[in-house]
């Protein structure tokens, strides 16, 4: 049987010599000399003709001018070799004469050496000095190419601002982009108090004195000082094509920005909503549903945000981001994009409750953790994530006269007042940029990071009132849908295009975002409450269910008119953990299809809800129907009240709670401290609550979190 040697590599003690490396001066002139010497002596012993050493020494020469030549050294790095060796070659011919073992021989050698060394080091030093000018020359000529038509340009332009802005500048640098779709020109501005208004107002002027293609224009903009300018002049439209949006699903973050589109040099823009809310316009058609749609992609590719949507006309911005969620993954727990979804004006209000709950309770709880890090700011991560709240249409809500309305814009407002620090932000999108819209002085002075899609539309699109102060913006300038004007405290107003996302890419970004996104951090689950806990439970969702699938004529169906169960390689709907056991599904009901019963069985699994009334244990008798008057009608909203008496009491963890408090909790539902009370004693006694102190101080704690006692055995 043949045994495998194990090689080790070689350790070397004291100094490592790299014998793959090539000859420097001192090397090179004690490897020739050394070699001479070596040669004379063996020669001498060998009685080896003298004629023999200047012949190599010779042939030596003649091969060093040819690699030479065809390297294009310098004549005297040439002579230098080819001299050396032939002086090489000469003193082994005499020394093979006269004998190498005199202290003439070894004199003249180390002579010899000595020379050679310093030639091969001034000729290395000259070698490099030519390499460098010769670089140096051939980015001189670039340069001059360069600097030729920079200074067309330039002086073009000095002529064209003279001649319709009436004022002499003097150019600094001109910048070609690299996407080469324009250039920015970097100018002094006159003395006398010039400032660089006078040539932003004239940018329709300029764009058509310049012959500039349509949606293409020449913008001023502050300089690095006040007495400076810079003028992007763009020369090719690339917002006139459809840019669909990136394949890239790497992961971001609040503090290093999420991008919203693209300016026209090609560069993206990144928008930092720490501390800061935003407002994006556009009226019908421009292409702000898309806009949203981006929005959220950068949101949900983040790893430290969680996004609430408010959208009450049936929640169409939200929809795409869920259902991926309710339809599963092959073998894998699917998160759905947003955190929460809001269609009604009820479940609005529910989010912002939650919302005010959760920064206020931030507020008290964090004190510790900010002192630490020594900021009044909470510090944001994967592990205490910001909420950001994306309300679809929500300038209207603010500026509506419905009483319902009134109530969510109220406590929009409060949102967007109190919560800033504590990591709680808005996206508002509107309809218009109107006196109506832009009225709130709240709204103006937070939502720094304003867009303004146009698409062409001119009504109700006053970029004046959106961007005060900006100066050429014309809604001309951007006709196309998905264009517009965006401005953010890092960049000023400026055109801008975003890119367009369709449903497959939604749901491929929910897919590859999925295992990314945070949970809201223990604090604030604990104060968001019930409301938060089951905001995915089947009577608050049943209406993104309600529409699945085709029309009723259009399934087929069994016997008994329901529609049969899915294939076997459909996913298991929105699962909210992916580290429980679950359960075996219960049967649905007639009027249920497959995926509204797989959807209710995960609710139900997670949040450990209470059977239905009649679909109690097989082994428990059905009770008679007794006759008289019957209060079935009320079973469903006292069973909704219990199972949120529950969850408060789960939610309640260690700590425990009373039945004043649950009882405040469920003032909706009409709930009285009595009917609590009584609820808390039959989990008492059927075990699923423990009982803690008597009188004033009870408290009662669920099983999972009541102290373990220890067993008798």
């Amino acid at each position: 049987m043949a045994t495998k040697t194990k090689t080790s590599p070689v350790t070397h003690n004291g100094l490592a010599l790299d014998w793959a490396a090539g000859h420097g001066p001192v090397t090179g002139a004690l490897s020739a000399t050394t070699g001479a010497y070596a040669l004379a002596t063996v020669g001498t012993l060998t009685h080896m003709p003298p004629s023999w050493a200047l012949a190599v020494g010779a042939v030596g020469a003649i091969g060093h001018t040819a690699t030479g030549l065809r390297q294009k050294l310098a004549a005297r790095t040439i002579s230098s070799r080819a001299a050396s060796w032939l002086l090489g070659s000469g003193w082994t011919t005499w020394a093979l004469a006269t004998g190498p073992l005199t202290w003439t021989s070894l004199g003249s050698l180390a002579v010899l050496g000595v020379g050679i060394g310093a030639s091969a080091r001034a000729t290395g030093l000259y070698e490099e000095a030519r390499e460098l000018e010769a670089l140096a020359a051939a980015e001189r000529q670039v340069a001059r190419e360069l600097s030729a038509e920079r200074r067309a340009v330039a002086a073009e332009w000095v002529d064209r601002i003279q001649r319709v802005c009436g004022i002499t500048i003097r150019v600094l640098a001109v910048e070609m982009w690299p996407t080469g779709t324009g250039f920015t020109i970097d100018a002094e501005l006159p003395s006398g108090g010039t400032t660089y208004d006078r040539i932003a107002k004239e940018n329709a002027r300029l764009s058509a004195d310049a012959r500039l293609p349509h949606g293409c224009t020449a913008a001023a903009s502050p300089g690095v000082d006040q007495g400076r300018v810079l003028i992007d002049v763009i020369t090719k439209n690339v917002l006139a094509e459809e840019v669909h949006y990136p394949d890239d699903y790497s992961p971001l973050s609040i503090h290093t920005g999420t991008p919203w589109g693209y300016r026209t040099n090609a560069d993206q823009i990144l928008t930092y909503l720490r501390e800061q809310c935003a407002l994006v316009v556009g009226p019908t058609g421009s292409g702000k549903t898309n806009m949203v749609h981006v929005i959220l992609a950068g949101f949900a590719r983040a790893t430290d945000m969680l996004t609430w949507v408010i959208d009450l006309n049936a929640g169409s911005a939200g929809l795409p981001w869920v259902r991926p969620a309710m339809e599963g993954g092959h073998d894998t727990v699917v998160r759905p994009g947003i955190d929460w979804l809001a269609a009604s004006h009820e479940e609005a209000n529910l989010m912002l409750d939650a919302a005010l709950r959760v920064g206020l309770h931030r507020k008290k709880a964090y004190q510790d953790l900010m002192a630490k890090a020594n900021t009044d700011l909470l510090p944001v991560s994967h592990e205490i994530p910001q909420i950001m709240l994306v309300i679809d249409e929500g300038a209207e809500i603010l500026v509506s006269n419905e009483p319902e309305k009134k109530k969510l814009a109220k406590k929009i407002l409060e949102v967007i007042r109190m919560l800033r620090a504590m990591g709680i932000r808005t996206v508002l999108t509107a309809l218009g940029a109107t006196g109506s819209v832009l009225g709130n002085m709240m709204i103006r002075r937070e939502a720094k990071t304003r867009v303004a899609l146009t698409g062409g539309s001119t009504e109700g699109m006053d970029l004046s009132k959106l961007f005060p102060g900006a100066r050429g913006l014309r809604i001309e300038q951007a006709p196309h849908k998905g264009t517009g004007f965006m401005g953010t405290p890092e960049s000023p107003a400026a055109l801008f295009g975003t890119w367009r996302i369709l449903p497959n890419q939604i749901r491929d970004i929910v897919l590859a975002t999925s295992d990314r996104h945070p949970y809201l951090d223990k604090v604030s689950a604990k104060a968001a409450g019930p409301d938060y806990a089951r905001r995915w439970d089947h009577a608050r969702t049943a209406w993104i269910t309600d529409g699945t699938g085709a029309a009723p004529e259009t399934e087929p169906s069994d016997s008994n008119g329901s529609v049969p169960a899915p294939a076997a390689g459909r996913g298991g709907g929105l699962n909210l953990s992916a580290h429980r056991n679950t359960a075996p599904a219960p049967a649905a009901a007639p009027d249920e299809d497959a995926l509204t019963a797989e959807f209710r069985r995960q609710i139900d699994a997670e949040f450990a809800t209470a059977p239905e009334p009649g679909q109690g244990p097989a082994e428990e008798p059905e009770r008679p129907v007794r006759p008289g008057l019957n209060l079935s009608a009320h079973r469903a909203e006292d069973n909704a009240a219990q199972q949120a008496a529950l969850t408060i009491l789960i939610a309640a963890g260690p700590e425990g709670t009373g039945a004043s408090a649950i009882a405040r909790e469920l003032e909706r539902y009409g709930t009285t401290r009595q009917t609590v009370a009584g609820w808390l004693k039959t989990w008492t006694e059927e075990g699923e609550a423990v009982r803690i102190g008597s009188g004033t101080k009870t408290r009662y704690v669920h099983r999972q979190h009541a102290p373990q006692t220890p067993s008798d055995d």
